[in-house]
């Protein structure tokens, strides 16, 4: 493995964004504690921004090889943890991002950002889930934190075609909750969405409020929302005294305009979910959940397709435009 293919993004003489399939030489990559033979990544949208826009803040630096997460098998390690044969999944922290990611053969990581393949995954269902399964997972386990209850109120999930709303729909409808999806996409995408388990689907025209106001009426006990966006304010509104939002993304924008009013007098919980620095611990705990009993049971019908490191190129801009339903994934090797 002197020489491997991986996916590089860099900056030409003109500062534009060059984003290709080259060689790398085994010194290229960084000194990192195991080397890892990587068989599966995926596509998320932060990989999307990386790849289309320069001006997004994703890579601090380049040249960057991308893709903020994988799976895959232990070549050599420096430490005791893991050892050669060893399947492992790696997500979130700086990869793809800040140090070389998962669109590559192989890739040297530091040990504390790997985590052991859980019982009940393989590599490739590992990555269906990847970065945005991991993401639900985190938004589910903290609205439950925060007392949602299957017999309570519907459960709005926004960008529900999405990979994180398609997964928080399956982990949801699984556990009993009545799910309601919302996306742009009702007309060509509400079978899919009804195969997964949500009740009713919407478009976000018919979620928001035809005339702005603080508090509205009581239509959801909690929100898992990856979307954001300047009418964040009209889904605070909707929500039921004590109700909650998990807000993990910011597709729609990153500025949004709203009163104390919904916190003040409805204890409505605003909640920040970061799936970078998530602590250890409950990482650990959180992945071998999903390979348990918050594994979607409808993984491989969640693949909008799968596509090899020389085919990963053309996808960026598709997931960017919103014209896909939800997860694509990469096949690195065999």
């Amino acid at each position: 493995m002197d020489q491997f293919k991986v996916l590089l993004a860099s900056i030409n003489d003109e500062n534009q964004l060059q984003v290709k399939v080259t060689d790398m030489n085994r010194g290229d990559l960084p000194k990192g504690d195991v080397l890892i033979k990587v068989h599966y990544s995926s596509v998320n949208y932060k990989d999307s921004l990386a790849a289309t826009n320069i001006k997004s803040g994703v890579v601090r630096n380049y040249p960057m090889v991308l893709g903020i997460d994988l799976s895959g098998v232990v070549v050599e390690s420096k430490v005791a943890e893991y050892k050669k044969g060893d399947k492992v999944i790696v997500t979130s922290y700086d990869l793809g991002t800040n140090y070389f990611g998962g669109y590559s053969e192989y890739a040297s990581v530091p040990a504390e950002w790997i985590v052991p393949l859980p019982d009940g995954l393989s590599l490739k269902e590992a990555m269906i889930i990847g970065t945005a399964g991991f993401t639900a997972g985190q938004s589910v386990v903290a609205l439950e934190e925060h007392n949602i209850k299957p017999e309570g109120k519907p459960i709005l999930v926004r960008g529900a075609t999405g990979g994180v709303g398609s997964m928080a729909i399956q982990m949801l409808s699984n556990k009993g909750y009545s799910v309601i999806a919302e996306s742009r996409k009702k007309e060509s995408q509400a079978d899919y969405l009804f195969n997964l388990g949500a009740k009713e689907v919407f478009s976000p025209e018919e979620i928001q409020l035809e005339k702005k106001k603080p508090l509205s009426h009581q239509r959801f006990q909690a929100i898992v929302d990856p979307v954001g966006g300047e009418n964040l304010a009209d889904y605070l509104a909707q929500l039921e005294y004590g109700g909650s939002i998990a807000l993990s993304g910011n597709a729609g924008g990153i500025k949004f305009q709203a009163t104390v009013l919904p916190f003040i007098l409805r204890g409505i919980n605003l909640l920040g979910i970061d799936s970078v620095q998530y602590p250890k611990e409950r990482r650990l705990e959180l992945w071998k959940q999903l390979g348990n009993e918050m594994k979607p049971e409808k993984l491989s019908q969640m693949i909008d397709r799968e596509v090899t490191l020389l085919e990963l190129p053309e996808t960026f801009g598709r997931l960017v435009a919103g014209k896909m339903a939800g997860r694509i994934i990469v096949e690195i090797s065999k």
